[in-house]
């Protein structure tokens, strides 16, 4: 399990500086980024001991009872709710859902209404080991439990001395998926926050590179509105992978026998799974 041991609460994590700073800067470029509004951010924690504390807590691939993803478009691994999580990075979670963060990403996105997520849907702490991937994909648009609709992705990465020739680049496509438009390496202290519609596609595609004692390692958090503009409107659904140009998708064994299962049963697994993973 990972590590229960007292931490210092004396400070809040927050950097505030810098969150001012990047409002003053940032503002207009993240709502005019390509392919979807989005931005990314070296060094946002100013007191880089907030993540080691993280990654010090942050569980290996046998610590924990993960959800496990392995299929041809996502092979890995997922937190499943907060009772897993450390006492450290439960606590800078709570500040990441805190008003003050809240009212951060509203005059950043210019997104008014954003609700956090006590339940962590989909979010906490997900790791990649050497060969998994994320396929590109649009994320589940509704909120299971309080009916909310997804609109803000941050993505938190915590990958110390992290190369280049490691992959792990999270990929950002155009909505035609014709190209991709921008690709960010998981460094240590860089953060990710984006839009998220059913036209903003990205994704981890190739297969991870690192060594076999490393893993990709990231904090994502989910921030929810009660409805959302009328153009961005759709039927409510789970992730949608999409494939590359020139991408076949290879099916197993396990897939090809799982199109002759009734849909009702995929959709019962589904339900199952996605509640228990979050």
């Amino acid at each position: 399990m990972p590590n229960r041991a007292a931490v210092d609460y004396s400070r809040a994590p927050l950097p505030l500086e810098n969150m001012g700073r990047i409002l003053k800067e940032k503002a207009s470029s993240y709502r005019t980024a390509a392919p979807f509004p989005h931005l990314v951010v070296d060094g946002f924690f100013d007191d880089e001991a907030v993540l080691d504390k993280v990654l010090e807590e942050f569980p290996s691939k046998d610590q924990i009872k993960w959800a496990t993803f392995d299929s041809y478009h996502e092979v890995k691994l997922a937190s499943k709710g907060e009772s897993q999580l450390g006492p450290f990075t439960r606590y800078l979670i709570y500040h990441l859902n805190s008003s003050t963060f809240i009212n951060f990403l509203v005059e950043l996105t210019g997104i008014k209404g954003l609700i956090p997520d006590p339940h962590l849907e989909g979010g906490g702490l997900h790791q990649i080991l050497r060969g998994g991937k994320l396929g590109v994909h649009a994320d589940f648009n509704k909120h299971l439990k309080l009916n909310l609709d997804r609109r803000i992705n941050l993505i938190v990465y915590l990958n110390k001395e992290w190369k280049e020739e490691y992959g792990g680049h999270i990929e950002l496509w155009d909505r035609k998926m014709e190209k991709c438009e921008r690709k960010v390496l998981p460094i240590f202290n860089r953060i990710l926050i984006f839009n998220t519609t059913d036209f903003a596609f990205h994704g981890h595609p190739e297969p991870l590179n690192c060594p076999e004692d490393k893993s990709r390692k990231s904090l994502a958090l989910y921030y929810y509105s009660n409805g959302r503009p009328e153009e961005e409107l759709s039927a409510d659904h789970s992730t949608i992978f999409k494939l590359r140009p020139g991408e076949k998708q290879v099916r197993t064994f396990k897939q090809v026998v799982n199109k002759f299962i009734p849909p009702i049963v995929h959709d019962i697994r589904f339900l199952l799974k996605r509640g228990s993973q979050h």
